[in-house]
């Protein structure tokens, strides 16, 4: 299959400036993006407690989850950023510890006192 993110980001823009009324992409949009990171924060803590009720029902991590990622897309889209630029970016980080390109993203303080994350 296609890659399916890409996939989904492709009809998520074109849903992006369709009628609010009529798709729930749209009425997100028109609504801004606080209310979009507000349904990002929301679907985030609830793929967290299905994570910790995994035991319970594993599935409920995976829709969860996709939950979370469908929003994290409409962000995106909402900031003119893209899945490419997402999967640019994971693409980029393959091969290198976590460690060492979390050491990489340090940089100095405003004010030079030390190193901020």
């Amino acid at each position: 299959m296609d890659n399916v993110i890409l996939h989904l980001a492709a009809i998520l823009e074109t849903r992006k400036a369709a009628d609010p009324a009529s798709s729930y992409v749209a009425s997100l949009h028109a609504r801004g993006l606080n209310k979009i990171l507000e349904k990002v924060g929301e679907e985030a803590t609830e793929t967290i407690i299905a994570a910790k009720d995994a035991d319970l029902d594993p599935t409920a991590v995976i829709r969860e989850t996709a939950d979370l990622w469908f929003h994290s897309l409409v962000m995106l889209s909402h900031l003119n950023l893209s899945a490419a630029d997402l999967l640019g970016e994971l693409e980029r980080r393959l091969g290198t510890s976590g460690i060492e390109e979390k050491a990489a993203r340090k940089r100095p303080a405003a004010d030079g006192s030390k190193l901020e994350e």
